[in-house]
């Protein structure tokens, strides 16, 4: 059937309305929001992060006066706190002998560590067979660290790969070891921490927040 000019216009008003109601009638009849939000299942918990994100350069940087710490998340001083405790960790690793006990072990790790990391290391301090294989050699080690290099900057930790070097006597021979690890320094409530460390070539996660 051919529909004239006017009863098509007509058809096209009526097929406006019918919409207009439809969209009226959903707007009413959708539900209202809840006065409180739902909660959201929360990630674990972790490090602190920045008071404040770095200050940036709005300025046409000078390579002359370049100032690397105004792009990053942690200041000079922090960065040398975290590099410095990062070395110590190492080095205070590397050392233990065996007619220490392993409180004493753990007494030169005290205050690098979050509590969660100390914990870790008094367990493993305690292993049984380790205490008393160190017994039977009468092995002593010292050991040293160096710094190599960031490996990673995140909002919340640094990542420094540090290889440590044991002077070893064991059974009265003396030898030197070296092994690279990845450490994870975060901040940790109001201070920096050592998170988290691992031998270099097994990888070590990024930012802990």
């Amino acid at each position: 059937m051919n529909l004239t000019d006017r009863r098509r216009k007509l058809l096209f008003a009526g097929l406006v309305v019918v919409l207009a109601a439809v969209g009226v009638y959903l707007t009413v009849a959708a539900p209202e929001p809840d006065d409180e939000p739902r909660a959201r299942p929360s990630a674990t918990a972790g490090p602190t992060g920045p008071a404040s994100p770095p200050p940036g350069i709005q300025n046409a940087v000078n390579p002359a006066d370049f100032d690397i710490y105004r792009l990053l998340p942690f200041s000079r001083q922090e960065f040398a706190t975290a590099a410095e405790m990062a070395q110590r960790f190492v080095a205070a690793y590397g050392t233990y002998r065996y007619d220490e006990t392993p409180e004493t072990f753990l007494s030169r790790l005290s205050g690098l560590a979050t509590e969660d990391l100390e914990e870790r290391l008094a367990q493993g301090a305690a292993t049984p067979g380790i205490l008393e294989e160190r017994r039977r050699e009468q092995l002593v080690a010292r050991g040293s660290a160096s710094l190599d290099q960031v490996r990673n900057i995140e909002d919340n930790s640094l990542i420094f790969l540090v290889t440590g070097t044991q002077q070893v006597t064991k059974s009265g021979k003396t030898s030197t070891d070296k092994e690279q690890y990845a450490v994870t320094v975060a901040r940790d409530g109001g201070s920096l921490k050592v998170y988290a460390f691992a031998p270099a070539d097994a990888g070590q996660a990024g930012d802990t927040g």
